[in-house]
């Protein structure tokens, strides 16, 4: 009999070392994996509040009264209308471009007022998701975009957009994968001017960053009580630096969580990350005085949170840094960000 019970308990700690392996070999399988999922990993929280595309604004100003109050960690879901606000839609041809009314450019759905949040703060804003509608329109606006002096005439393309699309036809021998973001977020400004959203500023605004995807959390340096958070001017697809003045425009749905970060910070100017990089971004009047503020911001960002030195932070930058020109059309405004890549980093920091 003993004999017997010392071949199960032999028996058992052969069978505990099997599992005890076998986990083991789980983790072995993945050795980049980090306490981090991707976002695609990641649930999507249950809208608590809803916002539709008429309840709107296009300035940016500390006076436009807030359509929602929430507190920090609500979850929202809204409805944005395409740029020009209705004006055009998938039926529209060239010979309406001149038709178009400025006035109306960027419906901004909000602004969302976040309880306690004051100058100082910072609002973190994480893009859950980001459905685009069932089309979208890019064309040419003479007088506006990079080469205004060389394309004078108006010009439209339309595109009806499947649900579940990945990709639109831009003609017969061209496709064109889908990368919806948001290219207007932002808070109000310390100011009671209202204020044009189609230059962007330290405030957010017209950052037109086709890296501000579904997924990323974005930083936002509150200027006014509550913050005063507005989302809109969605882009279904749209290369850096949207030469021509124009992505593909489209109506979308996008469920964001917004978050107070009580102050203070070192945060000027908006910042974004996702579980690739962490992100500066700085606007200018030319690139080469953007290109140096985001130089400037990212070395602040490793100096605070990284706590490296100037010099190490600096060289770092030149290392693995990367300069990315988001936006030129804007003309003079323009929005550079860099680029720092979290597995440069062996410990992860506190963020």
């Amino acid at each position: 009999m003993s004999l017997f019970i010392s071949n199960i308990r032999i028996f058992f700690h052969l069978l505990l070392l099997a599992v005890f392996v076998a986990l083991m070999g789980c983790v072995v399988e993945n050795p980049n994996a980090t306490e981090e999922s991707t976002a695609a990993d990641k649930p999507i929280p249950e809208p608590q509040y809803f916002l539709d595309e008429t309840q709107t604004h296009n300035k940016f100003s500390s006076t436009i009264p807030p359509v929602l109050t929430v507190p920090s960690g609500a979850v929202i879901k809204v409805s944005t209308e395409e740029a020009s606000d209705a004006q055009l839609h998938v039926g529209s041809t060239a010979a309406d471009i001149p038709n178009v009314k400025f006035d109306p450019i960027h419906p901004l759905t909000g602004p969302v007022y976040v309880e306690n949040a004051e100058q100082g703060d910072l609002l973190k804003v994480t893009l859950h998701k980001v459905e685009i509608g069932s089309w979208g329109w890019s064309g040419i606006f003479p007088g506006f975009g990079y080469l205004a002096d060389q394309f004078t005439e108006p010009y439209l393309k339309t595109f009806e957009i499947p649900e579940g699309a990945t990709s639109v036809a831009f003609n017969d021998d061209i496709e064109i994968p889908l990368n919806p973001f948001p290219g207007v977020m932002g808070v109000a400004p310390d100011t009671e001017e209202m204020l044009s959203t189609i230059p962007p500023r330290a405030n957010g605004g017209n950052m037109d960053n086709p890296y501000h995807v579904e997924g990323t959390v974005h930083y936002f340096p509150v200027f006014v009580t509550g913050g005063l958070f507005s989302i809109g001017d969605a882009h279904a697809a749209q290369g850096m630096g949207e030469v021509c003045g124009t992505a593909i425009e489209a109506p979308m749905t996008i469920i964001y969580e917004i978050e107070l970060i009580k102050g203070p910070h070192h945060i000027k100017e908006p910042q974004y990350e996702s579980d690739e990089y962490y992100a500066v971004s700085a606007h200018a009047t030319t690139l080469d005085e953007a290109a140096k503020k985001a130089t400037a911001y990212m070395v602040e960002h490793l100096v605070e949170v990284h706590k490296m030195t100037p010099n190490d932070a600096y060289v770092l930058c030149s290392l693995a840094g990367d300069l990315i020109i988001a936006e030129v059309v804007d003309v003079p405004n323009v929005l550079v960000s860099m680029h720092m890549p979290k597995s440069v980093f062996r410990k992860k920091s506190a963020e």
